[in-house]
């Protein structure tokens, strides 16, 4: 019988952390003006040098499909926050590209984002513990690659 795997440390921590990721989540995504998507988007291409990147590294990136992808980019570029540039080197390739409206919008999403991330996530921690939480983090990440 498994009973015993009911209490297994292992079951309890990760269940805690997917709690904690399910309360926080709506909490610190609250007052973005945008839909989640595309703030995730914006904020990919407003940390990568140069503003771009190519549809299908953005694409996965964001854990969409790339049809879906290109869907919510054609919404994304009919609102004028970004534009597709084509690969020089691929005619079948293209590129993303954060426009200057996007570059604003990501803006104005990201000071409310800061606020709630201080108010519900980071500012309930010490320093010690957010650079433990980040080394953990990047480990539980790199190792699920």
């Amino acid at each position: 019988m498994t009973e015993h795997l009911r209490d297994d440390d292992d079951v309890t921590l990760y269940g805690l952390f997917v709690e904690a990721y399910t309360r926080l989540k709506p909490l610190v995504n609250r007052d973005l003006g945008m839909p989640e998507s595309w703030f995730e988007v914006l904020l990919r291409l407003g940390r990568t040098p140069g503003g771009r990147l190519r549809m299908t590294d953005l694409a996965a990136a964001v854990s969409f499909s790339s049809g879906g992808f290109t869907r919510l980019a054609d919404r994304m570029e009919e609102a004028g926050l970004l534009r597709r540039d084509p690969c020089p080197h691929d005619r079948r390739a293209s590129y993303a590209v954060l426009t200057h409206e996007g570059g604003e919008a990501l803006d104005r999403a990201l000071a409310a984002h800061v606020a709630q991330l201080e108010k519900h996530f980071t500012g309930r921690l010490s320093e010690q513990d957010r650079q433990a939480l980040e080394r953990i983090l990047r480990t539980l990440r790199d190792g699920a690659r």
